[in-house]
């Protein structure tokens, strides 16, 4: 399946950056998008470069009760659902001795909270339809715990160990559970990191789409896959010696 057999889709995190452009390339190949964030003038803006295609919905995943009632209007005035992608995320700026449960409880509501939120609308339909694909966009930040974000590399790995069992749930149903693993990629969230080698927007979101046709788990690029199951397998009193 190519992004152009997708024919309704919903993107949760799409006012900036990937969720953004997985909203434009989804538009851009026909398929009608239901594009949540907070941000309603960034939606209109969205929403106005690709007119009826576009749909916005402003919502703050921080309210999780609006979320059943608001998921029925979206797949009704859709007029259907091929496509559920998780795109939001917190990733505010900590230090490297600071410990602050404002922001840890950010990153939690978003990266975890929000996101099984969501996520347990679309297992439901999907499973009851029996079809459909679901999108997780994770980290390679998820793969071990480095000491210079733990919550988000927490945050991560419990979307990766949620939507492995939630592939485990519904396969049998044929319901494609997806998680995507991206690493540096120039997004408005990490503008102030200054990323070395970070992957334009357009391209990851080109990736995710043509990744998304797998059941499984995907990083964007084969090095990072490989790096990453080395990076994996390093012992832990090794890895704590090392800034990676």
């Amino acid at each position: 399946m190519s992004s152009q057999n997708y024919q309704y889709a919903i993107v949760v995190g799409a006012s900036s950056g990937m969720g953004a452009e997985l909203v434009r390339q989804l538009a851009a190949s026909g398929c009608r998008v239901a594009a949540v964030a907070r941000r309603k003038d960034a939606l209109d803006k969205l929403a106005a470069e690709h007119g009826a295609l576009i749909l916005p919905f402003k919502h703050d995943v921080h309210e999780i009760c609006e979320i059943p009632g608001l998921f029925q209007k979206m797949t009704l005035d859709l007029g259907g659902l091929d496509l559920f992608i998780y795109c939001a995320g917190a990733m505010p700026e900590v230090g490297p001795q600071e410990y602050d449960i404002q922001k840890d409880e950010a990153m939690i509501d978003v990266n975890i909270t929000g996101a099984v939120a969501w996520l347990d609308q679309a297992a439901v339909r999907f499973g009851n339809v029996g079809h459909g694909t679901m999108v997780g966009i994770g980290s390679v930040a998820g793969d071990r715990g480095r000491c210079g974000q733990p919550v988000y590399n927490a945050s991560k790995a419990f979307l990766a160990t949620y939507m492995e069992a939630l592939r485990n749930r519904l396969h049998r149903k044929g319901v494609k559970v997806v998680l995507i693993k991206p690493g540096p990629t120039q997004t408005e969230m990490t503008a102030e990191l200054n990323l070395k080698g970070a992957m334009p927007v357009a391209t990851a979101a080109s990736l995710i789409l043509a990744k998304s046709r797998k059941a499984g788990e995907h990083y964007l690029k084969f090095t990072h896959k490989v790096a990453f199951l080395i990076i994996r397998n390093i012992p832990s009193p090794i890895f704590r010696k090392l800034s990676i």
